[in-house]
């Protein structure tokens, strides 16, 4: 049986601009014709605005799956950032596997980088800003649609149009999906014990092992 696997539509990237008032924002990015170098950081030519939010080793690639976008178009069908990816600021824009089918520490390989999934997408008030819209955040947190974040474990080369494999699953039973609702969505309410179990796991970015051991208390 084959690996589960990813394609990737388009590997994107973006410098800060501005974006409201004083605030910048790189989350308007542009695909990327041809190769990608994939490092530490991130995608070659990829820039954030908020260092201390976004960025770094644990928030080095964001994905967000384009499996989900029938679902938003369906309920914002005037959305013209809908029309191609990138809506969502995402780095890779990938097809086949979403929230529910990738799990915690799960490596992919990304063309020759091999890169692991390391927590889950915030979303925050520039999504709303972003779409002219109140309600994108608050969905997001509701069913859980906001991508995710990769560590880079070995820098390489990637482009579009080629498959992201699944080589090592160490954490079958925590799916993306359910760490989100565990740490966002409400979830730590009934279930502290899973709560504290993810405080512990190493693989889990560390802001939100520290979001486990608060909300664990």
């Amino acid at each position: 049986m084959d690996a589960p696997y990813m394609t990737v539509d388009a590997l994107l990237v973006g410098t800060p601009m501005p974006f409201r008032g004083h605030d910048h924002s790189a989350i308007a990015k542009r695909a990327v014709d041809g190769p990608v170098r994939i490092t530490w950081d991130g995608l070659s030519g990829d820039a954030v605005a908020d260092p201390i939010h976004h960025g770094g080793w644990d928030k080095a690639i964001h994905l967000y799956p384009q499996d989900h976008y029938d679902w938003w178009r369906a309920r914002k069908p005037d959305m013209p950032h809908l029309d191609a990816p990138g809506a969502f600021g995402e780095n890779i824009a990938s097809r086949g596997l979403t929230e529910t089918e990738i799990c915690l520490g799960d490596r992919f390989t990304l063309g020759s980088a091999i890169v692991e999934v390391s927590h889950g997408r915030q979303p925050c008030w520039k999504l709303d800003h972003r779409f002219g819209a109140r309600d994108v955040m608050a969905t997001i947190i509701k069913t859980g649609r906001g991508g995710l974040y990769f560590r880079v474990i070995r820098e390489g080369e990637a482009e579009a149009g080629t498959r992201m494999a699944l080589i090592e699953r160490p954490l079958p039973d925590w799916d993306m999906a359910r760490v989100f609702r565990l740490l966002i969505g409400g979830g730590h309410r009934s279930e502290r014990d899973a709560v504290r179990a993810l405080a512990g796991m190493t693989v889990l970015a560390e802001a939100w092992r520290e979001r486990a051991r608060k909300l664990s208390v």
